[in-house]
């Protein structure tokens, strides 16, 4: 799916341009290796940087004398970040160089990295981290769409997966590698040494990324782009598959914002290297997101998005049970069926798109990450005040209503439908 691109066909129809293509690269060229390496690098970067303190949450508590639910900002304004940047790119992506607006979110994003590592207070950490996440989703902004412009239709499926692959792989070891790297030391060297290596990503990635060859600037004026975004908020079809998508993204966002406080208690008492390795579990939300991508080919996606949500539920109430083994157990089937879900209702909402699809799918990603910041960070006062159980009472809420609405915005006649769309991986 184009969630990194606002951008579409029906834009560029409108506007009466038409593009001349030259030759795309073709697999096994010089040029497709660079764009295919380049890109999973840039996957890796954005993600390791965008979630590298949701670990270190408790440490943020101790070191500035906060509590978990304010320690969780430093997770949501990244995200928030990265939804008011996308919202901002939606109207000027389209008009910048594609390669040069990578490169420089790249840089600048990794350069803020390094500055959190020196802040002095928790107000200035949460400022620089949402000016990271505005940066950052100048790569998320248009990566997708670079791919599709400069690949060759008969390679374009390896290049887009290694790209996913990228931002999960990121997202997993910038988690695992600041929860090591801040039990040997402290939560200041983990930031400073992603941000590091980051930086040296960005900076080859600007050296090596090849220049687009079938992209030409385009202006999508905002008023249009606006009355677009009006009529899909007005249709529940489509604002009832954001608000899953906000709904069970935030579920998912705070369990894994918390649980580790949880697993460092006195209960279980687990040291730092053994705590990092519960994002390993992300594996496990890739075999969602790709045995549900297989089974939309011969079920209805809209079928599959209810067990996706009913199964996510059943891995939040397992996650109440204070047995290790358990919570491993219910943690597994929340992070499978939480991709699961994604997956179906990211794409949901681009088959139902049959004009502006890229007003459709920019609401999802803006619902999508307003979910993960808002629910991810309010969740963490019912934790303070209740214990482990009331929070796991108001995820398993926030999943019910998620699923309700899941079956209210998939009434009417099915239309199962193949892999025509590729939803990003977080």
């Amino acid at each position: 799916m184009h969630h990194t691109s606002f951008s579409s066909e029906e834009e560029v129809t409108a506007s009466g341009h038409a593009l001349h293509q030259p030759e795309k690269a073709e697999k096994g060229s010089a040029r497709y290796r660079h764009i295919r390496n380049c890109m999973l690098l840039s996957g890796l970067s954005v993600f390791a940087q965008l979630y590298l303190f949701q670990p270190l949450l408790s440490e943020l508590c101790r070191v500035f004398g906060v509590t978990p639910a304010t320690s969780s900002l430093a997770v949501s304004f990244a995200t928030i970040g990265m939804a008011i940047g996308l919202f901002i790119f939606a109207f000027r992506a389209d008009a910048l160089s594609r390669e040069r607006l990578m490169s420089f979110a790249l840089i600048a994003s990794s350069v803020l990295t390094i500055l959190t590592a020196f802040a002095w207070d928790f107000v200035p950490l949460l400022v620089l981290t949402l000016l990271k996440g505005i940066a950052l989703s100048g790569v998320s902004a248009v990566a997708l769409a670079y791919l599709n412009e400069e690949v060759s239709p008969a390679a374009i499926g390896v290049a887009i997966s290694l790209y996913l692959s990228g931002n999960t792989i990121g997202g997993m070891s910038g988690r695992v590698t600041s929860t090591l790297i801040a039990g040997w030391g402290d939560w200041r060297w983990a930031a400073g040494i992603i941000g590091l290596v980051t930086l040296l990503i960005g900076l080859q990635f600007a050296r090596r990324i090849p220049h687009s060859r079938n992209f030409r600037p385009q202006t999508v004026h905002m008023k249009i782009k606006l009355r677009r975004m009006g009529q899909f908020l007005t249709q529940f079809s489509f604002l009832g598959l954001y608000l899953v998508a906000a709904l069970v993204m935030g579920a998912f966002v705070s369990v894994y914002n918390y649980i580790s406080f949880v697993l460092e208690s006195p209960e279980f008492n687990l040291p730092h290297y053994i705590v990092a390795m519960i994002y390993m579990m992300y594996t496990v939300g890739v075999a969602g997101s790709v045995i549900t991508g297989k089974l939309s080919d011969r079920y209805d996606a809209a079928t599959l998005l209810k067990g996706s949500v009913l199964l996510m539920l059943w891995g939040v109430v397992l996650l109440s049970i204070m047995k290790l083994w358990v919570m491993v157990i219910g943690l597994g089937m929340m992070t499978f069926a939480f991709f699961s879900a994604h997956t179906m209702a990211c794409r949901l909402v681009s088959v139902r798109a049959k004009r502006a699809k890229s007003s459709a799918t920019c609401l999802y990603w803006l619902f999508y990450y307003i979910g993960s910041s808002i629910i991810g960070s309010s969740t963490g006062v019912t934790l303070t005040r209740y214990g482990w159980n009331g929070f796991i009472l108001v995820i398993i809420a926030i999943v019910i209503v998620a699923l309700i609405l899941s079956f209210l915005a998939t009434r009417g006649k099915r239309r199962p439908f193949g892999l025509h769309e590729i939803a990003p991986l977080h």
